[in-house]
Parts: C-alpha cells; sequence; structure tokens
C-alpha cells in the first residue's frame, strides 16, 4: 500500500444575478490514494460428495475445498446454474471469517442428480474474485 498526497489549486466563480458581481474564490485541497491488493485469486482445488444414509438421500451434499490468493474474503457466494452456466437455479451468500491462511469448505445440498454449473464468488469491501468448475452429481455421488 502506498499514499500519496497532492495539492491543485482551485478556482472558482459565482454569478449573482441580482447585482451583477462576480465572487472569486481561491483554495487548495488535498487528496490521498491507498493502493489496496484485495483478492487476486481463486481455485477450487478438491470437490467431495458427502456420503449420506438413506433417510438423509434427499439431497446430495458436495464440499468445495476453495484457496485463494491476496486479502482474505468476508463473503462467499455460490450459484448454481444449468450446464451452460446461463440459467441460474439457486444462489447463496455467506458471511465467512478467515483468520489465517485462506483455505475454506463450501458446503452445497444438490435437490436432484444431474450436470451443474457453479460459481464461488469470494469478497471483500473492496474486491470480488469468481472461479467457475462444471460437476456432475449422482444421487449422492459427484465427479
Amino acid at each position: 500500500a502506498s499514499n500519496a498526497d497532492y495539492s491543485t489549486t482551485v478556482e472558482s466563480m459565482e454569478d449573482n444575478p441580482d447585482e451583477g458581481c462576480h465572487i472569486y474564490r481561491n483554495g487548495y485541497y488535498k487528496s490521498g490514494i491507498s493502493v489496496i491488493e484485495g483478492i487476486l485469486e481463486v481455485n477450487i482445488i478438491q470437490m467431495m460428495s458427502i456420503q449420506m444414509t438413506e433417510s438423509q438421500a434427499e439431497n446430495s451434499l458436495v464440499d468445495f475445498v476453495v484457496t485463494c490468493q491476496g486479502s482474505l474474503p468476508t463473503d462467499v457466494c455460490t450459484v448454481v446454474s444449468d450446464p451452460t452456466c446461463q440459467v441460474s437455479k439457486s444462489v447463496v451468500c455467506d458471511p465467512i471469517t478467515i483468520t489465517d491462511e485462506c483455505l475454506l469448505t463450501i458446503r452445497r445440498a444438490f435437490e436432484e442428480p444431474g450436470t451443474y454449473c457453479i460459481n464461488i464468488t469470494l469478497g471483500d469491501d473492496t474486491s470480488q474474485a469468481l472461479t467457475s468448475a462444471l460437476i456432475s452429481v449422482n444421487g449422492g455421488e459427484s465427479t
């Protein structure tokens, strides 16, 4: 991060229509610029199907292990879409707390077998980063 201060002269003129006179104002202002690294990269490093008992088999659960580089995210959003990534089926956003290394596991449920496009977005107050993957869910198993 770096900060720079620059001074600039500002001159403004206002008209006073009632008296036909002009008012001139001269002055200086300062501005600071902060360069923030932001979230630079997001990667899905592993997708794991969660084994369920037969009584729990109505939804297939998949864990996505995600890493990132740059600043630490404060929220995660997952968009589940059709295989073309055009038609959104569900959107889930959650706040997260990461204190050291950007490594997190995101668990999502899939109501029926099929192929899905997954978009995972990590964000903070100043940046966002996105990764996508295609996943095939087969009644409790994913590939």
